[in-house]
């Protein structure tokens, strides 16, 4: 894996970047706006990045990222995606995103949602519940004591290592767990969101989330 593109390159998206650079990969940003709109962070992050639409992001990623409004999921392009792993980083905040009866009614999560937008592709939840400014102030070497962990979901055992490694490449333990259904006790409001936590202690919190009906 040497490039990683990105549908969406808002707080989360490019503190992502920022990381993914610094571990020498190469990084490809899109957004709704255009590719001449990421221009500054482009030239910030260098030569190893470079600004392009959705579908040649989509295209050009070995591992993709989307980091979008919720309510903009129908527009992640499917088929340059087929057969990748792709990191889910969204939340469902219904002032922003409109009401959406199926999660509103918690039949299903936001990263089963993308999973349905990318049929063919492995779709894992990571990242949705760590504040912007902490991926790039709180990351420390593996084996540091009191070390941060992070919650990577997905159905695909393979994929959901492949971002775990991708986790602590960036300085965070990783809590693996399958399935992806799961992913709804990394929910905004959960235990787990928001806080520092270890692993220990993320997995005490995820064990202890409850749905939003039985809060």
């Amino acid at each position: 894996m040497t490039t990683i593109g990105f549908i969406g390159s808002g707080h989360i998206g490019s503190q992502l970047a920022r990381l993914a650079v610094a571990q020498g990969y190469d990084v490809v940003l899109s957004n709704s706006r255009g590719p001449e709109t990421l221009g500054d962070l482009v030239a910030e992050l260098g030569p190893h990045a470079r600004a392009a639409t959705p579908a040649e992001a989509a295209e050009a990623a070995d591992l993709a990222v989307v980091t979008i409004p919720l309510k903009a999921i129908g527009t992640v392009p499917a088929e340059p995606l087929a057969g990748k792993v792709v990191i889910d980083t969204n939340n469902y905040y219904p002032q922003r995103d409109g009401q959406i009866e199926e999660l509103d009614k918690e039949t299903t999560t936001t990263a089963e949602m993308l999973q349905r937008q990318l049929p063919d592709s492995k779709v894992v939840k990571a990242f949705n519940h760590i504040y912007a400014a902490d991926l790039t102030t709180q990351g420390v070497p593996a084996g540091t004591p009191d070390r941060r962990a992070l919650a990577v979901f997905g159905d695909d055992p393979e994929a959901v290592a492949t971002v775990g490694r991708l986790i602590d490449s960036f300085g965070f333990d990783a809590l693996e767990v399958t399935p992806l259904s799961e992913g709804w006790r990394i929910q905004r409001d959960t235990p787990g969101y928001g806080p520092r936590l270890t692993r220990d202690g993320l997995r005490d919190a995820l064990a202890k989330a409850k749905r939003y009906r039985d809060m």
